[in-house]
Protein backbone atom coordinates (compact mmCIF):
# COMPACT_ATOMS: atom_id res chain seq x y z
CA UNK A 1 0.00 0.00 0.00
CA UNK A 2 1.46 3.24 -1.12
CA UNK A 3 1.99 5.96 1.42
CA UNK A 4 -0.81 8.10 -0.32
CA UNK A 5 -3.43 5.09 -0.29
CA UNK A 6 -2.20 4.58 3.89
CA UNK A 7 -3.12 8.28 4.27
CA UNK A 8 -6.32 8.23 2.43
CA UNK A 9 -7.87 4.65 4.57
CA UNK A 10 -6.55 6.59 7.97
CA UNK A 11 -8.47 9.68 7.06
CA UNK A 12 -11.42 7.91 5.74
CA UNK A 13 -11.62 6.08 9.03
CA UNK A 14 -11.08 8.91 11.13
CA UNK A 15 -13.70 10.64 9.46
CA UNK A 16 -16.12 7.88 10.32
CA UNK A 17 -15.20 7.81 13.91
CA UNK A 18 -15.81 11.24 13.99
CA UNK A 19 -19.06 11.35 12.13
CA UNK A 20 -20.45 8.20 14.92
CA UNK A 21 -19.03 10.59 18.00
CA UNK A 22 -21.17 12.99 16.43
CA UNK A 23 -23.95 10.84 15.36
CA UNK A 24 -24.02 9.94 19.98
CA UNK A 25 -25.96 12.50 22.01
CA UNK A 26 -23.43 14.65 24.12
CA UNK A 27 -23.33 12.98 27.20
CA UNK A 28 -24.60 9.50 26.29
CA UNK A 29 -23.60 6.03 27.33
CA UNK A 30 -21.71 4.76 24.81
CA UNK A 31 -17.71 3.81 25.95
CA UNK A 32 -17.75 0.00 27.50
CA UNK A 33 -14.55 1.05 29.53
CA UNK A 34 -17.16 2.57 31.35
CA UNK A 35 -20.41 0.39 31.21
CA UNK A 36 -21.95 0.50 34.89
CA UNK A 37 -21.55 -2.31 36.55
CA UNK A 38 -25.33 -3.02 36.81
CA UNK A 39 -28.41 -1.40 35.14
CA UNK A 40 -30.43 -1.37 38.77
CA UNK A 41 -30.24 0.99 41.82
CA UNK A 42 -32.66 2.16 44.39
CA UNK A 43 -32.83 5.57 45.19
CA UNK A 44 -34.83 7.18 48.06
CA UNK A 45 -36.29 10.64 47.93
CA UNK A 46 -38.58 13.13 50.41
CA UNK A 47 -41.22 15.14 49.09
CA UNK A 48 -39.40 18.09 48.65
CA UNK A 49 -39.00 20.22 45.54
CA UNK A 50 -35.02 19.85 45.55
CA UNK A 51 -35.46 16.35 45.22
CA UNK A 52 -36.29 17.30 41.01
CA UNK A 53 -33.48 16.08 40.13
CA UNK A 54 -33.53 12.20 40.76
CA UNK A 55 -37.37 12.45 39.75
CA UNK A 56 -36.30 14.42 36.47
CA UNK A 57 -33.61 11.49 35.83
CA UNK A 58 -35.99 9.13 36.44
CA UNK A 59 -38.78 10.73 34.51
CA UNK A 60 -36.61 12.02 31.55
CA UNK A 61 -34.80 8.80 30.86
CA UNK A 62 -31.59 10.09 31.85
CA UNK A 63 -31.08 7.30 33.94
CA UNK A 64 -31.90 5.21 31.19
CA UNK A 65 -29.71 7.38 28.64
CA UNK A 66 -26.37 6.72 30.67
CA UNK A 67 -27.11 2.94 31.01
CA UNK A 68 -28.46 2.62 34.24
CA UNK A 69 -32.35 2.22 32.87
CA UNK A 70 -33.51 0.21 35.94
CA UNK A 71 -32.77 2.45 38.92
CA UNK A 72 -35.88 3.01 41.21
CA UNK A 73 -36.66 6.01 42.72
CA UNK A 74 -38.85 5.49 46.04
CA UNK A 75 -40.51 7.87 48.12
CA UNK A 76 -39.57 7.62 52.10
CA UNK A 77 -41.95 8.69 54.74
CA UNK A 78 -39.55 10.63 56.85
CA UNK A 79 -35.32 11.16 56.83
CA UNK A 80 -35.38 8.77 59.51
CA UNK A 81 -37.10 6.24 57.33
CA UNK A 82 -33.93 7.19 54.78
CA UNK A 83 -31.90 6.41 57.43
CA UNK A 84 -33.21 3.59 58.70
CA UNK A 85 -33.47 2.38 54.71
CA UNK A 86 -29.65 3.19 54.00
CA UNK A 87 -28.33 1.60 56.51
CA UNK A 88 -30.04 -2.10 55.46
CA UNK A 89 -29.01 -0.92 52.09
CA UNK A 90 -30.67 -2.03 48.67
CA UNK A 91 -29.15 -5.99 48.70
CA UNK A 92 -31.59 -6.43 51.61
CA UNK A 93 -34.66 -4.47 51.28
CA UNK A 94 -33.58 -0.85 51.63
CA UNK A 95 -32.10 1.55 49.25
CA UNK A 96 -28.31 2.24 47.78
CA UNK A 97 -28.75 5.85 47.69
CA UNK A 98 -30.79 8.85 48.25
CA UNK A 99 -32.11 12.60 47.99
CA UNK A 100 -30.46 13.67 51.43
CA UNK A 101 -29.80 16.32 54.01
CA UNK A 102 -26.04 17.44 53.54
CA UNK A 103 -25.13 16.33 56.77
CA UNK A 104 -26.79 13.13 57.65
CA UNK A 105 -24.16 11.25 55.59
CA UNK A 106 -21.68 12.41 58.39
CA UNK A 107 -23.42 11.69 60.79
CA UNK A 108 -23.98 8.27 59.22
CA UNK A 109 -20.45 7.88 58.56
CA UNK A 110 -19.66 8.70 62.30
CA UNK A 111 -22.32 6.25 63.95
CA UNK A 112 -24.19 9.39 65.32
CA UNK A 113 -27.51 8.67 64.44
CA UNK A 114 -27.19 5.04 63.69
CA UNK A 115 -28.26 1.89 65.72
CA UNK A 116 -26.26 0.71 68.38
CA UNK A 117 -23.79 4.15 66.72
CA UNK A 118 -22.49 1.41 63.97
CA UNK A 119 -20.69 3.71 61.37
CA UNK A 120 -22.63 3.25 57.86
CA UNK A 121 -19.57 4.58 55.18
CA UNK A 122 -21.51 6.61 53.00
CA UNK A 123 -20.28 9.10 50.10
CA UNK A 124 -21.70 11.88 48.65
CA UNK A 125 -21.59 12.42 45.03
CA UNK A 126 -23.12 16.09 44.12
CA UNK A 127 -25.16 18.83 46.08
CA UNK A 128 -28.90 18.58 44.59
CA UNK A 129 -29.85 22.19 45.11
CA UNK A 130 -28.83 25.54 46.72
CA UNK A 131 -31.67 27.88 48.47
CA UNK A 132 -34.98 26.98 48.40
CA UNK A 133 -36.00 26.39 52.22
CA UNK A 134 -37.75 28.63 54.68
CA UNK A 135 -38.84 28.97 58.10
CA UNK A 136 -42.43 29.41 58.70
CA UNK A 137 -44.67 31.09 61.56
CA UNK A 138 -47.72 29.98 62.21
CA UNK A 139 -50.57 32.92 62.25
CA UNK A 140 -50.91 33.18 65.84
CA UNK A 141 -47.92 35.04 65.79
CA UNK A 142 -48.28 37.23 62.52
CA UNK A 143 -48.71 39.93 64.68
CA UNK A 144 -45.36 40.30 66.33
CA UNK A 145 -44.21 41.08 63.31
CA UNK A 146 -40.63 38.32 63.23
CA UNK A 147 -39.22 38.16 59.80
CA UNK A 148 -35.46 37.91 59.47
CA UNK A 149 -34.79 38.84 63.11
CA UNK A 150 -36.36 36.60 65.09
CA UNK A 151 -36.32 38.80 68.55
CA UNK A 152 -40.16 39.93 68.02
CA UNK A 153 -40.89 35.87 69.08
CA UNK A 154 -39.04 36.02 71.99
CA UNK A 155 -41.24 37.95 74.27
CA UNK A 156 -44.21 35.38 73.41
CA UNK A 157 -42.17 32.10 73.51
CA UNK A 158 -41.54 29.48 76.54
CA UNK A 159 -40.25 26.09 77.52
CA UNK A 160 -43.53 24.99 75.87
CA UNK A 161 -43.25 26.39 72.16
CA UNK A 162 -42.41 24.30 69.84
CA UNK A 163 -40.21 25.15 66.92
CA UNK A 164 -39.90 21.91 64.13
CA UNK A 165 -37.53 20.81 62.18
CA UNK A 166 -36.82 17.73 59.84
CA UNK A 167 -33.75 15.65 61.63
CA UNK A 168 -31.74 16.38 64.13
CA UNK A 169 -28.07 17.72 63.10
CA UNK A 170 -29.95 18.27 59.43
CA UNK A 171 -29.69 21.36 57.23
CA UNK A 172 -33.24 22.62 58.89
CA UNK A 173 -32.30 21.90 62.42
CA UNK A 174 -29.54 24.23 62.09
CA UNK A 175 -31.31 26.74 59.60
CA UNK A 176 -33.66 27.46 62.88
CA UNK A 177 -30.98 27.38 65.31
CA UNK A 178 -29.31 29.52 63.56
CA UNK A 179 -32.51 32.08 63.43
CA UNK A 180 -33.21 31.81 66.68
CA UNK A 181 -29.76 31.78 67.81
CA UNK A 182 -28.93 35.10 65.95
CA UNK A 183 -32.42 36.73 67.26
CA UNK A 184 -31.37 36.09 71.02
CA UNK A 185 -33.42 33.04 71.55
CA UNK A 186 -31.82 29.32 72.88
CA UNK A 187 -32.96 26.82 71.06
CA UNK A 188 -32.29 24.49 73.63
CA UNK A 189 -33.05 26.39 76.88
CA UNK A 190 -36.06 29.13 75.80
CA UNK A 191 -37.69 26.49 73.34
CA UNK A 192 -38.50 23.39 72.04
CA UNK A 193 -37.01 21.73 69.05
CA UNK A 194 -39.02 19.07 67.81
CA UNK A 195 -38.60 16.84 64.81
CA UNK A 196 -41.64 16.19 62.18
CA UNK A 197 -41.68 15.06 58.73
CA UNK A 198 -41.80 17.55 55.44
CA UNK A 199 -44.97 16.11 54.63
CA UNK A 200 -46.71 16.53 58.10
CA UNK A 201 -45.84 20.32 59.00
CA UNK A 202 -48.56 22.07 57.88
CA UNK A 203 -50.82 19.31 59.56
CA UNK A 204 -49.40 19.78 62.82
CA UNK A 205 -49.87 23.53 61.93
CA UNK A 206 -53.14 23.60 61.45
CA UNK A 207 -54.18 21.47 64.48
CA UNK A 208 -52.18 24.01 66.78
CA UNK A 209 -49.54 22.02 67.77
CA UNK A 210 -46.32 24.10 67.24
CA UNK A 211 -45.46 27.74 66.75
CA UNK A 212 -42.74 27.37 63.76
CA UNK A 213 -41.12 25.17 61.95
CA UNK A 214 -38.39 25.21 58.73
CA UNK A 215 -38.51 22.94 55.81
CA UNK A 216 -38.12 23.12 52.64
CA UNK A 217 -40.70 23.42 49.77
CA UNK A 218 -43.54 22.94 49.03
CA UNK A 219 -44.76 22.49 52.45
CA UNK A 220 -44.27 26.60 53.14
CA UNK A 221 -46.35 27.63 50.23
CA UNK A 222 -48.99 25.17 51.34
CA UNK A 223 -49.18 26.89 54.87
CA UNK A 224 -49.98 30.25 53.00
CA UNK A 225 -51.97 29.02 50.55
CA UNK A 226 -54.24 27.65 53.56
CA UNK A 227 -53.79 30.82 55.39
CA UNK A 228 -52.44 28.77 58.73
CA UNK A 229 -49.39 31.00 58.53
CA UNK A 230 -46.75 33.38 57.29
CA UNK A 231 -43.10 32.55 55.95
CA UNK A 232 -40.92 34.56 58.02
CA UNK A 233 -37.80 34.46 55.69
CA UNK A 234 -36.37 32.44 52.87
CA UNK A 235 -33.28 30.21 53.67
CA UNK A 236 -31.29 32.35 51.30
CA UNK A 237 -31.67 35.40 53.19
CA UNK A 238 -30.67 34.20 56.32
CA UNK A 239 -27.08 33.06 53.71
CA UNK A 240 -27.29 33.70 50.28
CA UNK A 241 -27.08 30.58 47.98
CA UNK A 242 -26.58 28.05 50.62
CA UNK A 243 -25.93 24.42 50.05
CA UNK A 244 -28.92 22.57 50.97
CA UNK A 245 -29.33 19.00 49.88
CA UNK A 246 -27.15 15.86 48.37
CA UNK A 247 -27.01 13.11 46.73
CA UNK A 248 -25.39 10.56 48.40
CA UNK A 249 -24.41 6.46 48.14
CA UNK A 250 -23.75 4.05 50.33
CA UNK A 251 -19.51 3.65 50.51
CA UNK A 252 -19.75 -0.31 49.63
CA UNK A 253 -22.19 0.30 46.40
CA UNK A 254 -19.47 3.11 45.25
CA UNK A 255 -16.78 0.75 45.71
CA UNK A 256 -18.64 -2.33 44.29
CA UNK A 257 -19.94 0.13 41.49
CA UNK A 258 -17.72 3.15 40.26
CA UNK A 259 -18.93 2.96 36.77
CA UNK A 260 -22.57 2.91 37.77
CA UNK A 261 -22.05 5.49 40.22
CA UNK A 262 -20.33 8.02 37.65
CA UNK A 263 -23.47 6.72 35.32
CA UNK A 264 -26.26 8.07 37.69
CA UNK A 265 -24.20 11.16 38.78
CA UNK A 266 -23.90 12.05 35.54
CA UNK A 267 -27.87 11.29 35.03
CA UNK A 268 -28.41 13.55 38.41
CA UNK A 269 -26.15 16.73 36.70
CA UNK A 270 -28.06 16.31 33.40
CA UNK A 271 -31.26 16.81 35.47
CA UNK A 272 -30.45 19.32 37.21
CA UNK A 273 -29.67 21.39 34.09
CA UNK A 274 -32.77 20.86 33.10
CA UNK A 275 -34.38 21.61 35.93
CA UNK A 276 -33.26 24.61 36.41
CA UNK A 277 -34.46 25.95 32.39
CA UNK A 278 -36.46 28.44 32.81
CA UNK A 279 -38.73 26.64 30.04
CA UNK A 280 -39.38 23.76 32.24
CA UNK A 281 -40.47 25.59 35.34
CA UNK A 282 -43.95 24.78 34.37
CA UNK A 283 -43.67 20.73 33.84
CA UNK A 284 -40.97 20.47 35.90
CA UNK A 285 -44.28 21.66 38.61
CA UNK A 286 -46.96 19.57 36.34
CA UNK A 287 -44.48 16.09 37.29
CA UNK A 288 -43.53 16.76 40.61
CA UNK A 289 -47.43 17.88 41.54
CA UNK A 290 -48.24 14.13 40.32
CA UNK A 291 -49.67 11.70 42.35
CA UNK A 292 -46.91 9.15 42.01
CA UNK A 293 -44.67 11.92 43.57
CA UNK A 294 -45.90 14.81 45.74
CA UNK A 295 -49.58 14.67 45.21
CA UNK A 296 -50.14 18.68 45.81
CA UNK A 297 -51.05 20.82 43.31
CA UNK A 298 -48.41 22.25 40.83
CA UNK A 299 -49.08 25.62 40.92
CA UNK A 300 -48.31 25.74 45.21
CA UNK A 301 -44.37 24.07 43.44
CA UNK A 302 -44.32 26.56 40.40
CA UNK A 303 -44.52 29.60 42.44
CA UNK A 304 -41.50 29.33 44.33
CA UNK A 305 -39.79 27.39 41.97
CA UNK A 306 -39.90 30.34 39.84
CA UNK A 307 -39.05 33.09 42.41
CA UNK A 308 -42.31 34.27 43.07
CA UNK A 309 -42.81 34.55 47.03
CA UNK A 310 -45.99 35.15 49.06
CA UNK A 311 -44.68 35.48 52.08
CA UNK A 312 -48.11 35.48 53.42
CA UNK A 313 -48.05 38.82 55.63
CA UNK A 314 -48.41 41.36 52.52
CA UNK A 315 -45.35 40.90 50.95
CA UNK A 316 -45.48 39.25 47.51
CA UNK A 317 -41.86 38.99 45.80
CA UNK A 318 -41.49 38.40 42.25
CA UNK A 319 -38.45 37.10 40.37
CA UNK A 320 -36.60 36.68 44.19
CA UNK A 321 -33.22 36.42 44.16
CA UNK A 322 -33.11 33.71 47.00
CA UNK A 323 -35.05 31.52 44.53
CA UNK A 324 -33.93 27.16 44.87
CA UNK A 325 -30.99 26.45 42.39
CA UNK A 326 -30.44 23.46 40.95
CA UNK A 327 -27.57 24.18 38.88
CA UNK A 328 -26.84 27.34 38.62
CA UNK A 329 -23.49 29.14 40.18
CA UNK A 330 -22.51 25.86 41.09
CA UNK A 331 -25.26 24.70 42.83
CA UNK A 332 -24.51 21.13 42.17
CA UNK A 333 -20.84 21.38 43.10
CA UNK A 334 -20.16 19.13 46.37
CA UNK A 335 -17.80 21.91 47.57
CA UNK A 336 -16.20 20.69 50.55
CA UNK A 337 -15.52 24.31 52.58
CA UNK A 338 -19.97 23.94 52.53
CA UNK A 339 -19.76 20.49 54.58
CA UNK A 340 -16.81 21.72 56.96
CA UNK A 341 -19.53 24.30 57.68
CA UNK A 342 -22.72 21.97 58.60
CA UNK A 343 -19.82 19.62 60.53
CA UNK A 344 -19.22 23.02 62.66
CA UNK A 345 -22.34 23.78 63.37
CA UNK A 346 -23.35 20.17 64.43
CA UNK A 347 -20.31 21.03 66.79
CA UNK A 348 -21.79 24.05 68.01
CA UNK A 349 -24.93 22.07 68.70
CA UNK A 350 -23.80 18.82 70.24
CA UNK A 351 -24.44 17.11 67.66
CA UNK A 352 -20.88 16.32 66.99
CA UNK A 353 -17.95 16.25 69.75
CA UNK A 354 -15.60 18.52 69.91
CA UNK A 355 -12.58 16.77 69.13
CA UNK A 356 -14.05 15.61 65.33
CA UNK A 357 -11.70 15.75 62.88
CA UNK A 358 -13.41 17.53 60.63
CA UNK A 359 -11.20 18.11 57.32
CA UNK A 360 -11.03 13.76 57.60
CA UNK A 361 -14.21 13.62 58.02
CA UNK A 362 -15.02 15.26 54.98
CA UNK A 363 -11.94 13.65 53.13
CA UNK A 364 -13.78 10.09 53.56
CA UNK A 365 -17.16 10.86 52.43
CA UNK A 366 -17.25 14.25 49.94
CA UNK A 367 -16.26 12.37 46.83
CA UNK A 368 -16.19 15.79 44.27
CA UNK A 369 -13.72 13.46 41.89
CA UNK A 370 -16.26 11.59 41.01
CA UNK A 371 -18.54 14.40 40.06
CA UNK A 372 -15.82 15.84 38.14
CA UNK A 373 -15.59 12.95 36.18
CA UNK A 374 -19.44 12.17 35.39
CA UNK A 375 -19.75 15.99 34.41
CA UNK A 376 -17.43 15.24 32.27
CA UNK A 377 -19.56 12.26 31.53
CA UNK A 378 -22.67 14.41 31.30
CA UNK A 379 -20.68 17.17 28.59
CA UNK A 380 -20.62 20.13 30.89
CA UNK A 381 -18.18 22.49 29.37
CA UNK A 382 -15.03 23.59 32.19
CA UNK A 383 -16.55 26.82 32.14
CA UNK A 384 -19.43 25.51 34.10
CA UNK A 385 -17.19 23.79 36.34
CA UNK A 386 -15.53 25.11 39.80
CA UNK A 387 -11.59 25.22 39.24
CA UNK A 388 -11.45 24.30 43.41
CA UNK A 389 -13.09 22.50 46.17
CA UNK A 390 -13.85 25.66 48.57
CA UNK A 391 -16.26 28.84 47.46
CA UNK A 392 -14.49 30.53 50.45
CA UNK A 393 -15.47 32.28 53.00
CA UNK A 394 -19.12 32.62 53.61
CA UNK A 395 -21.15 36.01 55.11
CA UNK A 396 -24.29 35.52 56.96
CA UNK A 397 -27.36 37.93 57.46
CA UNK A 398 -26.25 38.78 61.33
CA UNK A 399 -22.55 39.44 60.34
CA UNK A 400 -21.07 36.52 61.10
CA UNK A 401 -18.17 35.06 58.52
CA UNK A 402 -17.30 31.85 58.23
CA UNK A 403 -13.66 31.16 56.62
CA UNK A 404 -13.01 27.35 56.16
CA UNK A 405 -9.65 28.00 56.91
CA UNK A 406 -10.26 28.80 60.32
CA UNK A 407 -13.81 27.06 61.63
CA UNK A 408 -12.69 27.29 65.18
CA UNK A 409 -12.87 31.73 64.72
CA UNK A 410 -16.27 31.32 63.42
CA UNK A 411 -17.60 28.86 66.27
CA UNK A 412 -15.96 31.41 69.20
CA UNK A 413 -17.79 33.85 67.36
CA UNK A 414 -21.15 32.77 68.31
CA UNK A 415 -22.31 33.65 71.90
CA UNK A 416 -25.27 30.81 71.82
CA UNK A 417 -24.02 27.65 71.06
CA UNK A 418 -24.29 23.99 73.21
CA UNK A 419 -20.91 21.89 72.74
CA UNK A 420 -20.05 18.60 73.67
CA UNK A 421 -17.17 16.25 74.57
CA UNK A 422 -15.98 13.21 72.87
Amino acid sequence: MSDFTRRGAIAATAALLAAARAATPRGAFAQSATTPEVRAAKLGYIALTDSAPLIIAKEKGFFAKHGMPDVIVDKQASWGATRDNLVLGGRSGGIDGAHILTPMPYLMQTGRITQNNQPVPMAILARLNTNGQAISVAAKHRALGARLDAAPLKAAMNRESKFAMTFRGGTHDLWIRYWLAAGGIDPDNDVQTIVVPPPQMVANMRVGTMDAFCVGEPWNAQLVAQNLGYTALTTGELWRDHPEKAFALRADFVEANPHATEAMTAAVIEAQRWCDTPANRAELAAILGRRAWFNVPPADIQGRTSGVIDYGDGRVVQDSPFVMKYWRDHASYPFRSHDLWFLTEDIRWGVLPQDTDTRALVNAVNKEGIWRAAAARAGVPNAEQPSGTSRGTETFFDGKVFDPENPAAYLASLPIKKLAGA
